[in-house]
């Protein structure tokens, strides 16, 4: 150590100046010196001597990652990993370690980058196999827990559920309620986007079971009453899902705000919007807009297209409603559960306005159509062949000649059904007088 800087905590602090003034190259040497330190042989035989080692080591990891993320330096952040985890090995507190790695990991992982999942993925791997070597339990199941939601997260499903249900089993045996509602959360989730939605209620039950019994952290309760509304959502339960969404957004609003907090609040703000405009409440979606605990999120874009939505819906307008998809396209279809919904409320508004259209004729132009509604021929011409199919009304498409022609809906003859169900009840009758006939031989 130089005659300058008689402590570790002095070049730590000629580091953070360095830093400050932006010379980053001086910064990185000193910290990397104080990382590197032996307490051995700076001669710290002293407990509390050795403990602010190891705190001031523990700072140099943490500013060094946040360095090297600063600078989207992935090999030197890559080696710090590697190489902090040797040093930690022996010398840092367990539970330190699992904190330090984490840290590191989350340096990884907002890179940025293109492939900062696929990094994140591979140190989380090398994390694992590093702590099932160290034999520390505690830090590969937090770790395993974070690989199948990087795994969730790339949609690599199947590699997720497989590791899920390792978790799940030793967890249950372990009777880790809180680690289990976690992974079950993140199960309910995975089997969702399989569109396998009998066993993401399953998950979603059991993870909703073990919440019950431990004290929920209310981020956690958030994620679970969000994930209750998306289930009741798809199944066209709006009223409930939205219950379930209010609960939600309460939840996260007790944290405090934060960029991250803040986009699940307008996701979760949006799903609410959503259910209001599936029920066709158009009215309720300005009362909750105007809400105290909502207000602060109007003028927000991803509000102002759902507001966009609910007014066409109000209208009626295919037109409207294909404009706010083209000027918000961004905004309503980079999420599955929003874009999901309103593809279905686009077909309904779609039939309604060709069903309102047509009702009054027998034969109607489809070019007349197309004025109308503003739409071009062939996407006229496909919804209406649609549902015709779908026996949504009875006609036939002259395309030839550029005509619909509707018919009345055929009446059903009665005479037929009662007729099959008179021979169905001979043919029993038969049937028993055959039996009793051949009793009595």
């Amino acid at each position: 150590m130089s005659e300058n800087n008689t402590t570790v905590q002095g070049q730590l602090d000629e580091a953070r100046k360095a830093l400050k003034n932006g010379n980053f190259n001086k910064a990185e040497n000193i910290l990397w010196v104080i990382v590197n330190s032996n307490a051995k042989t700076l001669g710290l035989e002293s407990v509390s001597k050795h403990e602010q080692l190891v705190e001031c080591q523990k700072n140099s990891i943490m500013e060094l990652g946040q360095l090297y993320h600063d600078q989207k330096n992935t090999e030197k952040l890559l080696k710090l990993i590697s190489s902090a985890r040797d040093i930690m090995k022996n010398a840092f507190a367990k539970s330190k370690t699992t904190r330090v790695i984490k840290d590191l990991i989350d340096f990884v992982d907002d890179l940025g980058t293109d492939n900062a999942t696929d990094l994140t993925i591979q140190v989380t791997k090398e994390s694992i196999e590093w702590a099932i070597e160290q034999k520390r339990t505690f830090l590969r199941q937090s770790l395993q827990v974070r690989l199948s939601g990087l795994y969730y997260k790339k949609k690599s499903h199947q590699n997720a559920l497989t590791l899920i249900n390792k978790l799940v089993k030793e967890f249950r045996k372990l009777d880790d309620k809180s680690s289990l509602v976690e992974v079950q959360l993140l199960e309910a989730k995975t089997y969702f986007q399989l569109k396998n939605f009998a066993k993401a209620r399953a998950s979603l039950t059991s993870a909703r079971t073990s919440a019950n019994a431990i004290y929920c952290p209310s981020n956690i309760q958030a994620e679970l009453d969000f994930m209750s509304g998306i289930l009741h959502a798809e199944d066209k339960d709006f009223k409930t899902a939205y219950s379930y969404f209010y609960e939600s957004f309460e939840n996260y609003q007790i944290h405090e705000s934060s960029e991250k907090n803040d986009a699940l609040l307008i996701r979760v703000l949006k799903c609410m919007l959503l259910c209001k405009i599936m029920l066709g409440s158009i009215d309720e979606v300005n009362k909750i807009l105007k809400n105290k605990n909502c207000t602060e999120y109007v003028g927000n874009k991803e509000i102002d297209a759902m507001k966009a939505v609910s007014v066409a819906h109000s209208h009626r307008s295919l037109k409207e409603l294909e404009d706010c998809l083209k000027t918000y396209n961004k905004e309503l279809t980079q999420d599955v559960i929003i874009r999901s919904h309103l593809s279905d409320l686009y077909d309904s508004l779609f039939e309604q306005n060709l069903l309102k259209l047509i009702e009054p004729y027998s034969c109607i132009e489809i070019s007349h159509i197309c004025s109308i509604i503003g739409l071009p021929k062939n996407v006229i011409e496909s919804k209406l062949s649609n549902m015709i199919l779908d026996k949504v009304f009875y006609g036939v498409l002259d395309q030839g000649n550029g005509y619909l022609i509707v018919y009345d809906e055929p009446k059903k003859d009665e005479t037929y059904d009662l007729s099959l169900d008179i021979i169905g009840q001979m043919s029993h009758v038969i049937d028993l007088l055959y039996d009793k006939a051949s009793s009595l031989d």
